[in-house]
């Protein structure tokens, strides 16, 4: 039996629905990202920079982040405990289902801060 220890949340339903709120708000940015593309085609550094140094579309940048995160996490969590078997090859064991956890945990948490340094850097 597998423990939650390193889920995100204590219940399956939980996570089921973080997947799913985390998800639409990845579209919604998508979607927003593109539009603005869209809407001006000749898109320049100078209408980019300005796009996304203003406070309403970095607060939901950083959201997207933590979304993608949550969602990130959840999904590495699930394949890791549903297909993840610990192998031994001559005696020694590989990677252990722990061990990806904490890599894939240390991974997430890096890109999560290294995007609200993109977003709230100077």
């Amino acid at each position: 039996m597998v423990t939650n220890a390193t889920s995100l949340s204590s219940s399956g339903v939980s996570d089921w629905l973080i997947q799913r709120f985390s998800a639409v708000i990845l579209a919604v940015y998508t979607f927003v990202v593109l539009g603005a593309f869209i809407i001006k085609p000749d898109m320049d550094y100078n209408t980019w920079s300005t796009l996304f140094n203003s406070n309403p579309m970095r607060l939901f940048s950083l959201i997207t982040i933590f979304a993608l995160c949550g969602h990130a996490w959840i999904g590495l969590w699930t394949i890791t405990t549903d297909y993840l078997n610990v192998h031994h090859v001559g005696g020694l064991a590989t990677f252990s289902r722990l061990t990806v956890q904490a890599l894939c945990a240390l991974i997430t948490v890096t890109y999560l801060f290294w995007g609200i340094q993109i977003f709230w850097g100077s």
